[in-house]
């Protein structure tokens, strides 16, 4: 199993990831969840504008073997959607962290250690699942 976590963001049990870029926060699903759906063929996500509700569904990600809903990390307004994943959807599973980010929110709240989970929680649930 896959335990590429990276530092520098925050998680959520349901295998989404959020990073802090002051103005705006970026989200996306993890290696670990794009490694479970296997090969990504279509990706839905909302409207810029469209408000989302932390543990509400905001999305989807469909791969040859699932519809996967993607769950709001934390609660804000879509500022930006990643054309390029709606256009190339392989690019969450080639590159979750980097190129595969999904969407870029203005967070209301944006004390992440507070919303999410941190690397080394989420590595332990991980951890746990593996089991």
């Amino acid at each position: 199993m896959s335990k590429n976590i990276p530092t520098d963001r925050f998680f959520t049990k349901d295998h989404e990831w959020i990073k802090d870029h002051k103005e705006y926060a970026l989200i996306g699903i993890t290696d670990y969840a794009q490694h479970c759906l296997g090969d990504v063929v279509y990706v839905e996500m909302p409207k810029i504008g469209s408000s989302i509700t932390k543990g509400q569904a905001l999305g989807v990600v469909e791969s040859i073997k699932a519809v996967s809903d993607i769950y709001a990390p934390v609660s804000g307004v879509v500022i930006e959607v990643n054309q390029n994943v709606i256009n190339n959807p392989q690019l969450i599973n080639s590159d979750p962290y980097e190129n595969g980010w999904l969407l870029k929110i203005q967070a209301h709240n944006t004390n992440f250690s507070q919303e999410a989970l941190s690397h080394q929680q989420y590595e332990e649930i991980l951890n746990k699942e593996a089991k």
